[in-house]
C-alpha cells in the first residue's frame, strides 16, 4: 500500500520509557527521514512530558486494551517489546489484534536469542508471540538479542566493582542497548519492503562473567571481580524481591541459568551479529561500552 512507501508513514513505539525505547527516541531524534514517530506511554505524566518535549506521544497501557485504538489510530509500523511478565502473552495477543484492525502494515517485534525448540518458559513465551505476529497476516521483522551489556548495571549490576553472573564459567553473547535500538530504528524507518519477514539476530561478542571483568578492568582503570554462581543463588538473590520480578518470570530466569550451564542452550555462546547487515555501521564492543558507559558502572565502585 502507498502509506508504507510515503514520507508520511506513521511509525509507533512502544516502551518509550524503557532501556531500549528510550534509545530508539533518542535515534530517531538523530534521524526520522521518511516516516513520522509516535510514541506510547503507559502513565499520562509520560505522555505529558513527551508532549511537552515536541513529541507526537499517547497514552498506551498494553493491560488495558481501551487505549490501543486511539494509540494505533493511522498508524502504519508498530514496534512491539513487552514486559518481564508472562502477562506478555495477553498484551502481544491483543495488540496484534487491534493492529489489524487498525490497519497497521508491520510489527517489528523485540524478542530473544533463542533456538526454535527452546524450552526455557520465557522464550518460549516470545515464541509463541512471533507466531501469532506471523499469523496475523501482518508484514514483520523478528529482532533477536542476547544478554544485555546493560544488564551490568542492573540486573548484575555492578557494586564496589563487583558483579555476579549465574551461568558458572560459561560464556554468553553480549549486545548493547544502543545497537538494538539502532537496529530497530533502522528497519522502522525503511519499512516492510526491505524487513518484511527477516530474523535480525543481535549477538556481537562472547564472553564470561570473568573475561568482562578484566575487560571493565583494563577498560576504566580500576579493579572489577566477578563473582560466579549458579542457578540456586540466582534463585536465592530473586527471593529477596529487589529486583522486582515476578514469580512465574523469575522461575523462568532460573531456569535459563540451568539450561546454560547444562548445554542445553550452549548456543547463548555464540555470535551472529546482524547489527552492520542491517545499520551499515560495526556493533558495539564490550571495551566501547565500558568507555562510553563509564558512569553506569563507575558510580558504583571504589576508587
Amino acid at each position: 500500500m502507498e502509506s508504507t512507501k510515503s514520507a508520511q508513514a506513521t511509525v509507533l513505539v512502544i516502551g518509550t520509557t524503557g532501556q531500549v525505547g528510550r534509545l530508539i527516541l533518542e535515534e530517531f531524534d538523530q534521524d526520522s527521514t521518511g516516516v513520522r514517530v509516535r510514541y506510547g506511554a503507559r502513565k499520562p505524566e509520560q505522555v505529558d512530558k513527551l508532549l511537552s518535549e515536541g513529541r507526537d506521544a499517547v497514552l498506551l497501557d498494553l493491560d488495558d486494551p481501551r487505549t490501543f485504538a486511539h494509540a494505533l489510530h493511522g498508524v502504519d509500523r508498530l514496534y512491539l517489546l513487552t514486559g518481564y511478565t508472562v502477562a506478555m502473552l495477553a498484551q502481544s495477543k491483543t495488540i496484534v489484534d487491534a493492529a489489524v484492525k487498525a490497519g497497521v502494515q508491520h510489527i517489528v517485534h523485540q524478542g530473544v536469542f533463542a533456538n526454535w525448540d527452546v524450552t526455557d518458559p520465557h522464550f518460549v513465551w516470545h515464541q509463541m508471540i512471533e507466531r501469532y505476529i506471523e499469523g496475523s497476516g501482518l508484514a514483520w521483522t523478528h529482532l533477536h538479542p542476547n544478554v544485555f551489556m546493560e544488564g551490568l548495571s542492573t540486573m548484575s549490576r555492578v557494586e564496589n566493582g563487583v558483579f555476579s553472573v549465574f551461568w558458572g564459567e560459561h560464556r554468553v553473547g553480549w549486545i548493547a542497548a544502543r545497537d538494538i535500538a539502532a537496529v530497530a530504528a533502522t528497519v522502522l524507518r525503511q519499512g516492510p519492503e526491505r524487513h518484511a519477514g527477516k530474523n535480525y539476530w543481535l549477538s556481537t561478542e562472547v564472553a564470561s562473567g570473568p573475561e568482562v571483568a578484566a575487560i571493565l578492568s583494563e577498560v576504566l582503570g580500576t579493579e572489577f571481580r566477578c563473582e560466579i554462581g549458579g542457578p540456586e543463588e540466582f534463585k536465592a538473590s530473586l527471593a529477596t524481591g529487589a529486583s522486582g520480578v515476578e514469580a512465574w518470570y523469575a522461575a523462568a530466569g532460573v531456569e535459563f541459568t540451568r539450561q546454560v550451564i547444562d548445554g542445553r542452550m550452549g548456543y547463548i555462546g555464540t555470535v551472529r551479529d546482524d547489527v552492520e547487515f542491517v545499520t551499515g555501521r560495526p556493533s558495539i564492543t564490550l571495551r566501547q561500552w565500558a568507555a562510553q558507559n563509564r558512569h553506569l558502572v563507575s558510580a558504583s565502585t571504589t576508587d
